[in-house]
């Protein structure tokens, strides 16, 4: 959006708020989202820098210079999104399968975080300059909800609230063989495998505690329907609980055998179904669904 000039005529904004009155002009940002921008200093009120609760008046002269900085747009792409919910502070998205959250080594491009600066750039300097908003991760085989931070203020209390365990994710997971009790927890501490430093593992010098809970939702003749319930949040944490139980997921070509890896499974069979939390701001309590896909829904169809 190209720089903004407003003259406030008589009863055309006189008395209203600074971000109030940038907000109701242009529905492009969110309220907070014109407060980052005026604490950023990109809005003056008649050359000078004005707060946010900054009452107008007759004849003030308002400039917003709200374009989205070179450094911004960077990495920016038009990639389409599935969004569950958005309001001034969170973004719940649905995630889909061969997506990378976030750029890293080897993968600058069509990562979920350049479709957000696309579809929302406000959110740039929330959070790590490479990763704005993130506040929790999925494998890139991994599909399902997620929630991103939109203002600073959400980003720190969902980041708190993860961190203390007051989130609840539950993932939907194929595994082979059958599982000794219908419900039941897997507490064994996970860190970098003691000879495979790509990988995690049980086997480790430096442990770090990681349990997952689970529950059978539907026996097949080889394989289980697991909904999963991480209490702690580990890299590859479910998939490494479930190789050292011997129910590898189906699908993992990386912690799973390599006979059922090549089987019929079009990738990892790991869904993340349902996220529950209270909202950042309002505290409200929210709930997101995401069903499971078609690919891995026509799995569970072929064993009928």
């Amino acid at each position: 959006m190209p720089k903004q000039e407003f003259l406030i005529a008589p009863g055309a904004g006189a008395g209203e708020r600074l971000d109030v009155y940038l907000a109701r002009r242009h529905q492009d940002f969110t309220r907070s989202e014109f407060q980052r921008f005026i604490d950023l200093g990109w809005v003056v009120v008649n050359g000078a820098a004005k707060k946010s609760s900054y009452k107008l008046r007759d004849g003030d002269r308002v400039e917003a210079d709200v374009v989205v900085p070179e450094a911004a747009a960077t990495g920016a792409e038009d990639i389409p999104l599935r969004i569950l919910h958005r309001d001034a502070d969170i973004i719940v998205v649905d995630k889909p399968a061969g997506m990378i959250v976030h750029p890293g080594a080897g993968a600058r491009q069509g990562t979920l975080v350049n479709a957000l600066l696309h579809h929302f750039p406000a959110i740039r300097g929330i959070g790590d300059e490479d990763r704005p908003g993130i506040v929790h991760r999925l494998d890139k085989e991994t599909s399902g909800v997620m929630v991103v931070a939109r203002s600073l203020a959400a980003y720190g209390e969902l980041l708190r609230q993860f961190k203390a365990r007051e989130i609840e994710k539950v993932y939907l997971a194929l595994v082979r063989g059958r599982l000794p009790s219908t419900v039941g927890r897997f507490d064994w501490p996970i860190g970098r495998h003691v000879k495979y430093g790509q990988r995690m593992s049980i086997k480790t010098r430096k442990p770090r505690s990681a349990i997952t809970d689970y529950r059978v939702q539907k026996v097949f003749k080889e394989f289980s329907l697991l909904e999963i319930r991480p209490i702690t949040g580990r890299t590859h944490q479910i998939r490494v609980h479930l190789t050292a139980a011997g129910h590898p997921l189906a699908g993992d070509r990386r912690y799973g055998s390599g006979g059922q890896a090549k089987a019929r499974f079009p990738r990892l069979f790991l869904h993340a179904h349902r996220l529950a939390f209270r909202h950042p701001v309002s505290r409200q309590p929210l709930e997101f669904l995401s069903p499971l896909p078609d690919d891995l829904a026509s799995v569970l169809k072929s064993f009928e």
